[in-house]
């Protein structure tokens, strides 16, 4: 068991007036507990009360030896929301995670008709946003990957090569490097296709005076990574290297404010803010970050409408675009650390334009 990642979510319950609560993600039952299972369609449940012994609920056919805790098991014949509803307190109000399916959730309600049922998912998400030192070593590690990857890639790819081809370079390096695979859809874009923040690699081909944009992830021992680069094959146009150069210092200028305390929307402020004064801030049309852990966007992010604050350990993305339908697209992203008194940028590969393609 991970106590002390317990003893945060427990004492984020009783902040909220809470006793118990049902965990059924599972990437958050194994933050809690280390237990490593893909449900599927089935049950996964780990009921976590603040004042006794956390109780794993799970399916025989889940290849799990030695559970570190109580464990309840169940076949696929049996009831297992009945084992759940024998074990809750239908006195107090439980938490519930976003993540449990109707169809387990619905009927622990029939079973308890009058216990209140709460939304707590914010107790454990809020706790996975502020990584511990084993979580931080392995994102430094996801990132370090990413960075060599990206390195490669930038020298592998080559006019009359198409931006599927590239995709598949990155991901083959990825597995190359030990990696469970990307933490996301690659994205390869070519040309006009970077206006599209979100493009899906395609046949498109690379040619003279294209821009060049990577957005790529892995993920290493659980915990994701995520950056992009922004080049151009040849010289790029005036028009081109002032957009890149714009970006470039809109990414920059909001990780020099990044520090404990910071409002999260006075980052985004400070990117978008030198971006509008450029004439392109209808051009930058998404928040400037997301945070990141063991899925490429946890619960957080980093927009105009969020004043939560940066704290110790907070992982989170710097992305500021600018995005041209029908000529080209440019973001610059890196992933930052939230330290005690600043902020430690993961990504390392030079942020300026550069000629690739050749």
């Amino acid at each position: 068991m991970k106590m002390e990642r317990i003893d945060r979510v427990r004492a984020a319950l009783c902040a909220q007036g809470l006793t118990q609560m049902i965990v059924c993600d599972p990437k958050s039952v194994w933050y809690l507990t280390g237990v490593a299972v893909e449900p599927y369609e089935r049950l996964l449940a780990l009921y976590l009360p603040t004042d006794g012994e956390p109780v794993l609920f799970l399916n025989k056919l889940f290849n799990v030896s030695n559970p570190p805790c109580k464990t309840v098991w169940h076949t696929d014949t049996d009831a297992p929301v009945a084992q759940i509803a024998a074990v809750v307190n239908a006195a107090n109000p439980l938490g519930i995670d976003k993540e449990w399916p109707a169809k387990f959730l619905i009927p622990l309600m029939e079973a308890h008709p009058g216990m209140q049922v709460v939304l707590s998912s914010d107790c454990v998400d809020d706790c996975r946003a502020c990584k511990d030192a084993e979580e931080q070593r392995l994102m430094r590690e996801a990132s370090r990957i990413n960075d060599e990857v990206n390195e490669a890639a930038k020298h592998y790819v080559k006019v009359g090569m198409t931006e599927r081809e590239v995709a598949e370079f990155i991901d083959a390096q990825f597995r190359a490097h030990g990696c469970e695979g990307p933490s996301f859809t690659t994205i390869v874009s070519f040309g006009a296709n970077a206006a599209d923040p979100h493009h899906e690699p395609d046949g498109t081909v690379l040619k003279e005076g294209d821009c060049v944009l990577f957005d790529m992830g892995c993920v290493k021992d659980r915990y994701c990574s995520d950056m992009t680069r922004t080049w151009f094959c040849g010289q790029p146009t005036e028009k081109q290297a002032a957009v890149h150069d714009l970006v470039r210092r809109a990414n920059e200028a909001a990780e020099a404010l990044i520090k404990p305390g910071v409002r999260l929307c006075d980052l985004d402020a400070a990117a978008r803010d030198l971006i509008a004064e450029a004439g392109y801030g209808e051009y930058f049309n998404h928040r400037l970050g997301h945070f990141i852990g063991q899925t490429d966007h946890e619960k957080g992010d980093v927009s105009s409408a969020n004043t939560a604050v940066a704290k110790p350990g907070m992982i989170f993305s710097i992305e500021p675009g600018i995005y041209l339908p029908g000529e080209f697209g440019v973001r610059v992203e890196d992933l930052v650390l939230v330290t005690e008194d600043g902020c430690e940028v993961l990504n390392h590969n030079d942020k300026h334009w550069d000629v690739v393609g050749k």
